[in-house]
């Protein structure tokens, strides 16, 4: 082996072990750097627009972006998250009291339905009522306790969330002041055909803005509308129930009828009709169709994913990574796809239609 080689393979070797070392130093803070690099990609417009208005002042834009981020990001999600853990403790408490009782709500759903129903319960092995009703009763007390639980463990790691979030608006100021500069280094470095490099990176830019943005707001519309028909129908803990539902819808397929069909199901079954035909029209009328006008207006088809496909990242993301998942999963599946048709178009150029370039500048998105 050559000396230039040799430094060649040594270089590399010290790159790849200071790139991990210095990964290893900002793990605990990972959520901080994730969060502020996805807020910094999704105000990156804003702030180019600013800049233009501002004649060209970066720091200037930058903390007035920063403004607009604490006014309509940071500041409703704290206000309504203070609101979640207070109607969360008031739960947990009614169903430790006996107050709230799911095991009750599902042995009178039992009592009141068909005997065919019955009978087919029974071929499943779901005929023991008392059993049944113990393992919801500790289910449901146990995810309440673990809200509460965790709704203490923030109030007694407040000194280490002040330091994330500061983080994260710290790190935000600078991405957005000297995100394109960071970009344009960042693509520079990579060892990829330039037409390659454009297409990953608008790829990377796009899924990120429409997962948060469309899955986001779509789940924000839908558990606001979930939780006040919960409200106007009389159902203790509204409030948690819109937010578990907003939480699920960002699960295609799945949504919040995870939480509202078995509200909807104890309501017909103990002879509440008006109510339960009232939650399910408006549950699918409603809130079912705002996924279908919603969705495609502010997530469109820029992610090119099929639904199983987002499904399932989402899942194995939020698994993983938890609540930053949702954003993470989708990405690393994009990715993976994008990839994968770069490789089928170098691999076979005559079969394959090479990836359209994005439209957008090829700079920081």
């Amino acid at each position: 082996m050559n000396t230039p080689q040799l430094h060649e393979k040594t270089f590399l070797a010290l790159l790849i072990v200071v790139t991990i070392a210095f990964g290893w130093i900002l793990l605990p803070f990972y959520g901080a750097v994730f969060w502020g690099a996805v807020l910094a990609i999704l105000f990156a417009p804003f702030y180019r627009k600013l800049l233009i208005q501002l004649r060209q002042r970066r720091n200037l834009a930058a903390l007035f972006s920063l403004l607009l981020v604490l006014v309509i990001v940071i500041l409703p999600l704290t206000l309504i998250t203070v609101s979640l853990i207070k109607e969360a403790v008031l739960v947990y408490d009614n169903i430790n009291s006996g107050k709230i009782n799911f095991g009750v709500y599902f042995q009178q759903t039992i009592a009141a339905l068909p005997r065919w129903v019955v009978g087919l319960l029974d071929r499943f092995g779901l005929s023991d009522i008392t059993a049944l009703q113990d393992t919801l009763s500790k289910g449901a007390l146990q995810g309440s306790q673990l809200i509460a639980k965790q709704a203490l463990s923030i109030g007694q790691n407040t000194f280490d969330f002040l330091i994330g979030f500061g983080v994260m608006l710290y790190l935000l100021y600078f991405l957005l002041r000297d995100g394109s500069d960071l970009a344009a280094r960042i693509r520079q470095a990579i060892p990829l055909a330039p037409a390659h490099k454009r297409h990953l990176f608008s790829k990377f830019t796009t899924v990120i803005r429409a997962t948060v943005k469309g899955n986001i707001a779509v789940a924000a519309v839908q558990g606001a509308l979930g939780g006040l028909i919960f409200w106007i129908l009389g159902i203790q803990g509204a409030l948690l129930w819109g937010v578990l539902m907003a939480f699920l819808s960002l699960l295609p397929a799945i949504g919040a009828a995870l939480i509202w069909a078995p509200v909807a199901v104890y309501f017909l079954a103990t002879g509440a009709i008006w109510q339960g035909v009232t939650l399910i029209a408006f549950c699918v009328v409603v809130i079912g169709l705002i996924d279908n006008v919603m969705r495609p207006i502010l997530v469109g088809k820029d992610t090119q994913m099929p639904d199983y496909v987002v499904l399932i990242s989402t899942l194995g993301g939020m698994g993983l990574f938890g609540l930053n998942g949702f954003v993470i999963g989708p990405v690393i599946a994009a990715m993976f796809m994008s990839a994968w048709d770069l490789f089928s178009s170098a691999q076979h150029p005559d079969e394959t239609s090479r990836p359209q370039q994005s439209k957008e500048p090829n700079r920081y998105n």
